[in-house]
C-alpha cells in the first residue's frame, strides 16, 4: 500500500464516527476498488459485534470492495439500518448490480432483518433493480419499514421491477405470519411516468401500512395519480403525501378529493407544481373542509390557481388548529385576491401559516378557465408545442410552461437527433441560476437528466472524448476551430449547473474529471 493510500485510509478512520452498535463513513470520499481498498470498512465493521447501523453515505464501492464489505456483514445478524447513498459515483452501470447483489447476500446470509434501506442518490437505473431485487425478496427485508429510492433513474422499467420484488416480499413474509408493514416509502425523481405509478399503487395497497409516501418529480399524469389515489384509501395511515412537481390536473385532484376523507391522520400534503389549476384546487377544499385536525402542512404552490380557488383552500383551512404552513405562492392571485386570502386567514388565526406571496402572477386573469381536455393525449401534445415556444426563445417563462413533466419533455425530444443535444443542454443549464428558485432546481435538475443521456449515448457510441470537447466548446472553455461560433448562452451560469451536476454520479468519472479539470483551470 502507498504511502498516499495509508495517509487516506488513516485520515478516514479518524473520521469515522464508530460506537458499539453504528459505523459510519458519511461523507469520506473513499473510492473502493479493491479488497485491499475496502480494509478500513471491513475492519470497523468486524470490530462491531453488535452492528445495527452502518453508514456508506458518498463513499464510491466496486465490485471487489462492495464482495469483501459483504463478506464482513455475514457476521452481523443484528444489522437493522443499511444507509447507502451516493455510494456508486463514478462507477460504470455494469459494475452496480454485481456490488449490490454481492452486499444483499452478505445482508442474507447473516440473517439481518433491516428496519431501513436507503440508496438514494445512486443513479443505478433498472438495471440497479435486478441487482437489488434479491434482496428486497429475501427474509432480510420480511421486517422493512423504511425504503428510501430518491433520484435512481428507475424509469418505467425499474418501477415494474421494483413492484415485483417488493409484491413477492410482501407474499412471502405472509405465509411466514407477519406481512411487509412498509411505513416510508421515497421515490421521487425516477421518471416512474404513470405505468410505474400504478404497478407500485398495486404495492401499496396491498400492503396497507404506510405512513409517508413520497413520489415527486416522476411525470405522472392523471391516471397513474388515480391509482395512487385508490392506494391512498387502503393507507388509512397516512401522514405524509408528496407528489410536488407531477400533473396531477383537475381530473387527478378529483380522484385525490374522493381519497382525502378517509385520510384523517394526514400531517402534510405536497402537491405543488402539478397543474391542479382552479378546479382542482376547488375540489381539494371541498375534500378537505371538515376534518383533517392533524393537517400542518399544504403546498399548493404554482398550480396556476386563480383567486376563486385561493379562496377556498383558504377557508377549508377552518378547524385545522395544528396548521403551521400554507403554501400557495406562484399561483395567479392579483394584489387584491392576497388580501382577501391574509383576511380569511387572520379571522381565525393562522394568518402566520401563510407563507409568501411574492411570486405570485398579477399579470393572470382570474377568467373561468377553460374545460380540461378529456383525453391526455391532447395534454401532452400542447406541451410539446411548448417545447418548441422554449427551443425558439429559452426563457424561464417557456421553460415553466413545459409543465411538472419538463424534464421528460425535454429528454424525449433530444433523444430523436444525440449530435444536436448539446446546445439544448446549455439551453437548460442557463436557467440553473435563474431568479426564481423554482426554476432554478428545475433547470438542474433537468440538466442532470440530459447530462446523463448524452453520456450514456457518448458510451455506447464510444464518443465520449467528442462529447467532452463539444461541451467544453459550447461552456467557452476551449476553442472553437469555428472562428464563427459564439455561444448564445450564459456560459457562466451553464458551469455553475455543470458544478451542480458533478456533485452527482450521473456523469462518468473519467468524463467528470477532464471536465472539473478545465471548469477548475
Amino acid at each position: 500500500m502507498s504511502n498516499n493510500t495509508l495517509e487516506s485510509v488513516t485520515g478516514a478512520l479518524e473520521k469515522a464516527r464508530l460506537t458499539p452498535k453504528t459505523v459510519t463513513f458519511e461523507g469520506q470520499s473513499l473510492k473502493l476498488d479493491t479488497e485491499e481498498n475496502a480494509k478500513i470498512i471491513v475492519d470497523a465493521i468486524t470490530s462491531c459485534k453488535d452492528l445495527e447501523c452502518l453508514n456508506l453515505e458518498g463513499n464510491t464501492l466496486g465490485v471487489d470492495a462492495a464482495k469483501a464489505i459483504a463478506t464482513a456483514l455475514e457476521k452481523q445478524s443484528k444489522l437493522q439500518r443499511v444507509l447507502w447513498k451516493d455510494m456508486f459515483t463514478g462507477r460504470m452501470k455494469t459494475e452496480i448490480p454485481k456490488a449490490l447483489e454481492h452486499l444483499g447476500v452478505g445482508l442474507v446470509k447473516a440473517g439481518a432483518r433491516l428496519i431501513e434501506l436507503d440508496l438514494s442518490d445512486n443513479a443505478f437505473g433498472p438495471i440497479g433493480v435486478e441487482g437489488l431485487a434479491s434482496l428486497l425478496r429475501s427474509s432480510s427485508c420480511y421486517a422493512l419499514e423504511e425504503l428510501r429510492l430518491n433520484n435512481n433513474g428507475l424509469g418505467i422499467t425499474g418501477g415494474k421491477l421494483l413492484a415485483s420484488a417488493l409484491m413477492d416480499c410482501y407474499n412471502c413474509s405472509q405465509k411466514f405470519g407477519k406481512p411487509l408493514a412498509l411505513k416510508v416509502f421515497i421515490a421521487g425523481r425516477n421518471r416512474l411516468e404513470n405505468e410505474g405509478a400504478k404497478a407500485l399503487a398495486e404495492v401499496f395497497k396491498t400492503i396497507g401500512t404506510l405512513e409517508e409516501i413520497a413520489m415527486p418529480q416522476n411525470g405522472i399524469y392523471h391516471i397513474g395519480i388515480t391509482a395512487l389515489s385508490d392506494a391512498f384509501v387502503r393507507n388509512k395511515n397516512l401522514q405524509i403525501i408528496n407528489l410536488n412537481d407531477n400533473t396531477i390536473g383537475s381530473k387527478g385532484a378529483r380522484a385525490i378529493a374522493n381519497a382525502l376523507p378517509h385520510l384523517q391522520k394526514l400531517k402534510t400534503i405536497n402537491f405543488g407544481d402539478c397543474l391542479l389549476k382552479t378546479k382542482g384546487a376547488i375540489a381539494l377544499a371541498k375534500s378537505l373542509h371538515n376534518g383533517h385536525e392533524e393537517l400542518e402542512e399544504l403546498v399548493l404552490s404554482f398550480n396556476e390557481i386563480n383567486v376563486a380557488g385561493g379562496i377556498e383552500i383558504t377557508k377549508a383551512m377552518t378547524g385545522k388548529p395544528k396548521l403551521k404552513s400554507l403554501s400557495l405562492d406562484g399561483n395567479h392571485f392579483d394584489r387584491k385576491g392576497k388580501t382577501e386570502i391574509k383576511d380569511l386567514l387572520k379571522k381565525f388565526g393562522k394568518v402566520n401559516a401563510l407563507e409568501s406571496l411574492d411570486e405570485c402572477d398579477p399579470e393572470r386573469k382570474d377568467d373561468t378557465e377553460d374545460e380540461e381536455s378529456e383525453e391526455e393525449e391532447e395534454e401532452i401534445v400542447q406541451k410539446s408545442v411548448s417545447y418548441e415556444n422554449f427551443i425558439n426563445t429559452p426563457t424561464s417563462a417557456n421553460f415553466y410552461n413545459l409543465g411538472s413533466d419538463r424534464s421528460n419533455i425535454i429528454l424525449k425530444e433530444v433523444q430523436k437527433d444525440h449530435s444536436a443535444m448539446i446546445p439544448v443542454i446549455m439551453h437548460v443549464s442557463a436557467l440553473g441560476v435563474d431568479k426564481q428558485e423554482k426554476i432554478a432546481q428545475s433547470a438542474i435538475a433537468c440538466s442532470a437528466v440530459l447530462y446523463g443521456e448524452i453520456y450514456s449515448w457518448a458510451e455506447k457510441n464510444d464518443k465520449v472524448s467528442l462529447v467532452n470537447n463539444n461541451i467544453l466548446v459550447h461552456l467557452g472553455l476551449i476553442k472553437c476551430e469555428d472562428k464563427k461560433f459564439k455561444p448564445k448562452w450564459n456560459v457562466e451560469a451553464c458551469v455553475s449547473t455543470l458544478k451542480n451536476v458533478l456533485t452527482t454520479n450521473i456523469i462518468p468519472q473519467s468524463a467528470a474529471s477532464t471536465l472539473n479539470f478545465f471548469i477548475e483551470k
